[in-house]
């Protein structure tokens, strides 16, 4: 099984959202879908950065590293 975390961007609110999930496609229309209580305010969610992982562990790691950084480290 393949692990991913991933980056999603709101034009109308200009926010990202980082997320951990083995199915990226699903997760995003889970989003779109206004499942979710933060990202249902809008329905323009794109993927902007996506990277996979062999192991849960790395990838759950590696979101909570990138739930860390300022909107300036994102965008670069």
């Amino acid at each position: 099984m393949r692990f991913y975390v991933y980056i999603l961007y709101s034009a109308s609110l200009d926010i990202y959202y980082k997320g951990f999930s083995t199915d990226v496609e699903t997760r995003l229309e889970y989003h779109l879908n206004s499942k979710h209580k933060f990202t249902s305010q809008t329905t323009d969610w794109v993927i902007v950065y996506v990277q996979q992982f062999a192991e849960k562990e790395a990838a759950l790691k590696e979101e909570k590293r990138l739930k860390k950084l300022n909107r300036k480290s994102i965008e670069n």
